[in-house]
């Protein structure tokens, strides 16, 4: 009996054990994140939990969330605590708005109805454990992203048409979305019948979906198998129906539906956002019995007069309309080769079509009702375009309840024959070219020459493949350039640089630019009258051809070296083959499938944005290659090498592009994946017990004496090599070291790491010598470190000494700090100042108030305030100035008047806009003047430092008539003249730009430098004209004034002056920007001792610059030390301002390594340092200020000298010293070496022990002159 009780409790044992092992772990799933969700549109993410052993009981699940930036957690929903919403949910998951509901007992769906802004963070799905232990994971993240909606959908087509069976039907629907993700559109065609039925029948026509793939509505099956029934994408946003003959069902409202889908993480799609367009058409379909009915009730005729004519000459088209009742209303229209022209509604409104709207305006096309039943079309003077196929077309209008009308089943008059015949003329118009190809983002020019032309000219350019015809840009006779309504924000210009030539330049091309464009050019003549008329016009098309950019530019990512061992070097590049445009490059990193990292960014203007915190390991280089197979693209190979490999930086890495078109970021198609693989060496360690006695003192040689006690002489120390990680086994001992022995000493970073309890105490004078690399105290929170300011004027301070010392105390002396080189980060760029001011003329009466306002017209964005000064002109005295907190005080005349009436009589406010004020009470006749305000603009840095913004450096010189005498065959003539330093200034008087009385410029060379292609000459309206400088310069300054000639068209046709009138002369001053560069370490030198294989770093500051829109190109330059003397200074490496880095070093090209951590910092690192590096280093930095039109060089400065001695093998200070301790080093190894035997035959007797870890490695990374371990160190991170 006992024997079978203890059978079964073995066998209940066993079979709890097995249940133990054998029992499946909890798994809780939820899709892969981020999911990006737009705003105002649903979020649904379902979760479902496995392992539990009660499968069949229902779960409790419950919904937390972190926004982003912050740490603390927020509970959103429970399915079994209907109080668990904190505050900012709870409102919503009373009104259901926010639902978590049960789709079986281990699954749930949590649903958000709408989402907001607010709502995106880190949602964490948590399972609640019924059970009595804890296996597995009880919950999942996921992380939602929140977008705008950016989706619209629109259709141009009428609200109502009336077609008959079998007519054909052709309708637009326009749905395009600005989102940053990549995103795919499909659209689908509704038609909505009220047949009485409650909700309407939606019956899907036709649909395209987000692979393009078509496919028709059930409804609608048969006639698309049929070809009846298409829908075609016609342009990037444009989705065309077609259905080629209407059926009686297929009457009511017809419009369209866009949907945005989104690819997630798993790879599914799902639609983001759904939009049905604004404007539907109610379409209404006449069955055929019912057009016969009608036939006969309604007819149309029309009568031209003449039906041939010359150019020139009037045309009339009058409309008859027959057949209608007395109070019946009707439409009528007229059509040019089925293009209608105008049209009257059954209200009598006039409306003309897009294309002939400036004809309309101009009064070349002219409408009216001359009848009950009859209207009439005038257009004059004729053109040989007009030339074609005229008819009239009517349609009956039923007036309904609401006032609304019903329109009928047209009619058309027989076509009539219009013929219109040239006048002689030997005017003709070339283009330069039949075809033109642009690159999506690029300049577009057309050249249009003229020849045989007598008269005034004037060129109207088009792109007429847009649907309707766009006017792009008009050059009127007289010079004024108007661009057309559709191109009036976008960068375009007209210009004349010849008599005979005329050009259009459009900036930042668009696809939708493509197709063909028209040069129209128009001759006008005078009439004895003096009226100018149209005498003859010519046009000439050419085709242009936009490339997408995304099949243009073109990543291919290569590597080398890719399958590395620990510790070794990888290089990858990417090649970016396309057009000359800037760009954005980024290098991603993804790891064992998860999401990818963005490793850096390269900006267009050669900024380096690093991310992930492990920059140490990357260097990036940009090389230009020369051949390319079109002069219009270029390649550039990005080269980005990981130095000192580990398995964190093992994975797939890619290269993405980004370009700036269109007021928004487009990304390009990303480059291959191409994957890094990282193994460990294995180990090659072999002892040989009779070697020691010569054995090297290295990293982890004590790691087997925990408890150990070491004292060293200090006689004994000074040739010691103390290497990173000497004494990291040896925490509780302690390190005395005299001070007269550390003047050799070479402490390198990590030194002292694992001494957080020691206390470092070294005496002032023997520091001097003492190389204090990034890293050295950062182990030292604690410690107060005191310097002599008699032992600093040597003392080099690198970028993050002192940054690990948050408690310790460093006093440095005034005296010792001239010889200080302190790096990076001393200077942050401000923006360019945006603040543009405008003014007005005021005219008072005595004894009345008088308010002067000065208004900007345009700021700088980041909430700015303003320094406001008012001064009079007329004495040059100044009235009042605010600072930018509002303080207001009088200025320096009026602070000294003693009665202080004017500071009574004259105060100044701001309003919003901004505006600023000038009031004067009690106006006087001495108050007549000119009063000036001066504002400068101040923004808050970072730091919340305020700093005042520079204007621009840009002028605009106007010359305006007062007294116009404008008529006809009457025209202007414009010169402005110049003195001043000036090429051929110098006192005499030089003729800058010329403008004739028929708008043709010309300016004379000036030579020698002179501004050039800087000036531009302008006519804003017939009033004004408008002298431009770009890039001002210091030379530019002097005096400029203008003379405008009157001329008058004669009766033999010549031009002839009337009368002259000279500007008053402007002084103009320019003060020179440059001058403010400045370098770090302008004088002296820098000694560095380096030992072998170790790196070294050569760093370039920028202490001060000229202007915030400054770019900067830095070589670094070294100079071998020689015994007679300086040797030949030869250049390293040059970083340019548009990213490029270029080796010039001549074979040291693989072990240069670049950095630009921070705007102001750039820095070049020699990698495994050999005895010919040594020598003098500096760099060289060359400003270059960004103006309107091009860059320029404002300064160059030259760092301080680092010399840079590098040892070939690290020995003792002198032989004799080495001699006389060696005896006792040899003892001291001796007696450790049988020390650490005895612990190792000790430790294996004791056998292996399974519960120890392993201890986190204290290494430092990112030292300033060892940037990589060891060859024999692994680093386990």
């Amino acid at each position: 009996m006992r024997g079978f009780t203890a059978v079964c409790y073995l066998s209940t044992l066993l079979l709890g054990l097995l249940h133990i092992q054998c029992g499946a772990e909890v798994l809780t799933e939820v899709p892969s994140g981020p999911l990006y969700r737009v705003a105002g549109h649903p979020l649904r993410v379902p979760c479902n939990v496995s392992g539990f052993r009660d499968a069949e009981r229902e779960k409790g699940f419950q919904v937390l969330m972190q926004e982003p930036e912050k740490k603390m957690v927020i509970n959103v929903i429970s399915a079994r605590d209907p109080n668990f919403a904190y505050g900012k949910f709870s409102g919503r998951v009373n009104r259901k708005e926010i639902t978590l509901a049960m789709l079986a007992p281990n699954s749930a769906l949590f649903t958000i109805g709408e989402l907001m802004a607010s709502d995106e963070g880190e949602y964490e799905f948590v399972v609640e454990n019924d059970e009595t232990g804890y296996y597995g994971a009880y919950s999942a993240k996921i992380k939602v992203k929140v977008i705008d909606d950016t989706l619209t959908v629109s259709s141009p087509d009428p609200p109502s048409l009336s077609r008959d069976e079998g007519d054909p039907l052709t309708l637009t629907c326009q749905a395009s979305s600005n989102t940053v993700q990549h995103t795919h559109l499909s659209v689908t065609w509704y038609l909505r019948v009220d047949d009485g039925e409650e909700p309407p029948h939606h019956h899907p026509i036709v649909s395209l979906d987000r692979d393009l793939t078509p496919s028709p509505g059930p409804r609608f099956r048969d006639r698309y198998g049929a070809g009846g029934v298409r829908l075609d994408k016609v342009g990037e946003a444009t989705y065309q129906l077609t259905i080629a003959r209407l059926e009686p069902s297929d009457q009511g409202r017809v419009y369209c539906q866009a949907r945005e889908w989104i690819q997630d993480p798993d790879r599914s799609w799902y639609p983001i956002t759904r939009k049905d367009s604004e404007e539907t058409t109610e379409l209404t379909v006449k069955a055929k019995d019912q057009v016969g009915a009608e036939q006969g009730s309604l007819s149309a005729r029309l009568s031209v007069r003449p039906e041939a004519l010359q150019e020139g000459q009037e045309l009339a088209l009058t409309c008859s309309v027959e057949g209608l009742a007395a109070r019946q209303s009707f439409s009528v229209a007229w059509l040019r080769d089925g293009s209608e022209l105008a049209r009257f509604g059954p209200t009598g409104v006039l409306r003309v079509g897009a294309e002939h709207g400036d004809r309309h305006a101009g009064g070349q096309l002219l409408a009216t009702k001359t009848g009950p039943r009859e209207h009439l079309l005038v257009l004059r003077p004729v053109r040989v375009q007009d030339q074609g196929g005229y008819a009239c077309r009517a349609w009956p209008q039923d007036r309904n309840e609401d006032e609304s009308f019903t329109q009928g089943q047209h009619r058309d008059s027989p076509t009539q024959v219009v013929s219109v015949s040239a006048t002689a003329s030997e005017l003709s118009v070339q283009m330069a070219g039949e075809s033109v190809a642009v690159t999506e983002g690029g300049r577009l020019q057309l050249t249009c020459r003229v020849t045989g032309f007598r008269g005034r000219l004037s060129v109207t350019w088009e792109h007429k493949s847009a649907s309707p015809s766009r006017q792009v840009v008009c050059l009127s006779q007289e010079g004024v350039v108007e661009p057309g309504p559709d191109f009036a924000q976008r960068d375009v210009r007209a210009r004349r640089p010849a008599a005979d030539t005329f050009t259009l330049e459009l900036e930042e091309v668009r696809p939708s630019d493509a197709g063909t464009y028209g040069c129209a050019v128009s001759e006008w003549t005078v009439k004895p009258a003096g009226d100018v008329e149209l005498s003859h016009s010519q046009e000439k098309t050419c085709t242009v051809n936009v490339g997408l950019l995304e099949n243009t530019l073109r990543l291919t990512l290569k590597g080398r070296d890719t399958a590395a061992t620990l510790g070794g070097d990888v290089e990858l590049w990417c090649h970016v083959k396309g057009p000359r445009i800037p760009m954005t490059l980024t290098w991603t990193l993804r790891r064992d499938g998860s999401p990818p990292d963005k490793l850096l960014e390269l900006s267009p203007d050669g900024a380096i944005t690093w991310r992930g915190g492990r920059q140490q390991r990357y260097q990036l280089r940009v090389e230009r290659v020369e051949r390319v197979e079109r002069l219009d693209e270029t390649v550039l190979v990005h080269k980005l090498r990981i130095a000192g490999a580990t398995p964190s930086e093992a994975g797939r890495y890619q290269c993405e592009a980004s370009v700036f078109l269109e007021k928004r970021h487009k990304k390009m198609k990303p480059s291959n994946e191409l994957a890094v693989m990282v193994t460990r060496p294995e180990s090659q360690l072999s002892l040989d017990a009779q070697s020691t006695s010569g054995l090297l003192l290295t990293a982890g040689l004590l790691s087997v004496l925990p408890e150990s006690q070491l004292s060293l002489d200090a006689q004994s120390i000074s040739g010691l090599l103390l290497t990173a990680g000497l004494l990291s086994v040896l925490p509780e001992s302690q390190l005395s070291l005299d001070a007269q022995s550390t003047s050799g000493l070479l402490l390198t970073a990590g030194l002292l790491s694992v001494l957080p309890e020691s206390q470092l105490s070294l005496d002032a004078q023997s520091i001097s010598g003492l190389l204090l690399t990034a890293g050295l105290l950062s182990v030292l929170p604690e410690s107060q470190l005191s310097l002599d300011a008699q032992s600093t004027s040597g003392l080099l301070l690198t970028a993050g000494l002192l940054s690990v010392l948050p408690e310790s105390q460093l006093s440095l002396d005034a005296q010792s700090t001239s010889g200080l080189l302190l790096t990076a980060g001393l200077l942050s760029v401000p923006p360019e100042s945006k603040l543009s001011l405008d003014a007005q003329s005021i005219s008072g009466l005595l004894d009345a108030d008088v308010v002067v306002t000065c208004s900007a017209t345009e700021t700088t964005p980041g909430h700015p305030s303003y320094a406001v000064t008012w001064r009079a002109e007329r004495d040059n005295r100044t009235l009042l100035a605010s600072s930018r907190d509002g303080a207001v005080a009088p200025g320096a005349a009026q602070a000294t008047t003693p009665s202080g009436d004017d500071e009574r009589r004259i105060s100044m406010r701001q309003r919003a806009g901004p505006s600023f004020e000038l009031t004067i009470r009690r106006a006087r006749v001495g108050d007549s003047g000119r009063y000036s305000c001066v504002v400068v603009e101040w923004l808050r840095d970072p730091n919340d430092d305020w700093f005042d913004l520079p204007p621009g450096d840009d002028v605009d010189l106007n010359c305006s008539l007062t007294k116009r005498g404008f008529g006809p065959g009457v025209a202007f003539s414009l010169t402005w003249f110049y003195t001043g330093p000036l090429p051929g200034g110098g006192g005499k008087n030089v003729t800058l730009a010329e403008l004739s009385q028929e708008g043709l410029l010309t300016r004379p060379p000036l030579g020698g430098g002179g501004p050039g292609r800087r000036l531009t000459l302008s006519r804003p309206d017939r009033s004004h004209f408008r002298l431009s400088l770009q890039s001002a310069r210091p030379g530019d300054g002097g005096h400029y004034w203008c003379r405008v000639e009157q001329h008058r068209l004669g009766q033999e046709g010549r031009w002839q002056q009337v009368a002259v009138d000279t500007s008053g002369r402007t002084h103009l001053t320019v003060r020179d920007p440059e001058g403010g560069l400045s370098v770090g370490g302008g004088g002296g030198e820098v000694n560095v001792t380096v030992a072998a294989s170790h790196d070294f770093t050569v760093p370039c500051v920028i202490l001060a610059q000229s202007g915030p829109a400054s770019a900067f190109n830095v070589t670094w330059f070294w100079r071998r030390e020689e015994a007679a003397g300086g040797g030949e200074t030869r250049p390293l490496f040059t970083a340019h301002p548009d990213g490029t880095l270029q080796d010039v070093s001549g074979g040291r090209g693989e072990r240069l390594r670049f950095r630009r951590p921070r705007p102001a910092l750039f820095s070049l690192t020699v990698s495994g340092a050999v005895p010919e590096d040594g020598g003098r280093y500096h760099c060289r930095v060359e400003e270059w200020l960004l103006s309107p039109s091009r860059r320029r060089v404002g300064g160059v400065q030259r760092s301080q000298e680092l010399r840079v001695n590098v040892q070939g093998n690290m020995q003792a200070a002198s032989d004799s010293s080495s001699s006389a301790i060696l005896p006792g080093v040899l003892t001291g190894l001796i007696v450790l070496l049988l020390v650490v035997v005895g612990l190792l035959v000790l430790k294996i007797r004791r056998g292996p022990s399974t519960g120890a870890r392993k201890q986190t490695s204290l290494w430092t990374e990112g030292v300033f002159l060892q940037d990589k371990p060891p060859k024999h160190m692994v680093d386990e991170d």
